[in-house]
């Protein structure tokens, strides 16, 4: 294993601890509009956030009225509810679409190479583009399922491959990340998931396509990237450069930001800080924040 892999500690934090479980299988939903579906995402992030500040600060009343609150709104099930609702191809929500596209302009096919192993982290659905498209074994995983062939795994605990022969034989040539990190209430916390992806990862396929694979694919909400006082583009690069990644694929779309960072195995890197420094100052932006500690 090399000394990259090895500098990646383990965080004893765990998803879990953030975020309540989903209904069981079987949970009877109804569908809803575009314009509640988008509500009830956003209302719940808000109230999340404001349910772990209070937390942190020791109000025992405030959070337990903003516990109220996520329930009266519906909990977990409706926010699981307008999640898989908005990543239908109907709405045209399907984020690992572009991740296709991408790796298609890249020469991939179904047929010229040996399936890609792809892990899925926050999976909701089991027939979204990744999974048609014959380029990826996937592994899907989320911190309660919903369906049999999404295991119910926190990833910050994932048992991490022993060796080298571990790796490559259950490794992954692509993570994806779509709309995970910003599921996490605190800064550190995402940071220290991005630091882990690491672990995971096979070396790069010998012989065909060494400048694209392995990688992360990340989506993001857009205001996360364009309207934070803590994070821009180029911050979010730099995170990633110290991490031992490089950027190769990047969009913007008007709600969402893709980007997909391909890692550099035995690329001499060096042991960076990022804080949370303010960048820029308006009234109207938001507080989304990435420290790596």
């Amino acid at each position: 294993m090399s000394a990259k892999a090895k500098s990646r500690k383990r965080s004893k934090r765990l998803l879990s601890n953030d975020r309540p479980a989903f209904p069981t299988r079987g949970h009877k939903t109804t569908s809803l509009s575009s314009k509640v579906t988008r509500t009830l995402i956003r209302s719940h992030h808000t109230l999340h956030k404001r349910l772990k500040q209070a937390e942190t600060a020791g109000e025992i009343a405030r959070a337990n009225e903003i516990r109220l609150q996520i329930e009266t709104q519906g909990g977990l099930a409706k926010y699981q509810q307008a999640s898989i609702q908005g990543q239908s191809s109907q709405r045209g929500g399907d984020s690992s679409k572009l991740l296709i596209e991408w790796l298609q302009e890249l020469g991939l096919s179904t047929t010229e190479h040996t399936k890609l192993r792809l892990l899925e982290v926050g999976a909701l659905r089991v027939d979204n583009a990744c999974s048609r498209c014959g380029i990826f074994d996937v592994v899907r995983i989320d911190l309660n399922s919903q369906h049999e062939q999404i295991l119910q795994q926190d990833f910050m605990t994932r048992p991490m491959p022993v060796d080298e022969a571990d790796r490559e034989e259950n490794g992954f040539d692509v993570i994806s990340l779509s709309l995970v990190l910003n599921y996490i209430p605190d800064p550190v916390g995402r940071g220290e998931m991005l630091k882990i992806v690491a672990s995971f990862l096979r070396r790069a396929l010998q012989n065909e396509q060494l400048n694209t694979f392995p990688g992360l694919y990340l989506v993001l909400p857009r205001p996360c990237i364009t309207n934070s006082r803590y994070l821009d583009e180029a911050m979010l690069e730099a995170m990633m450069s110290s991490l031992g990644y490089v950027m190769t694929r990047t969009k913007l779309s008007s709600k969402l930001a893709y980007y997909y960072f391909r890692y550099v195995w035995d690329q001499p890197t060096v042991s960076q800080a990022f804080t949370k420094k303010e960048l820029r100052k308006a009234s109207n932006m938001n507080n989304f924040a990435i420290v790596l500690q």
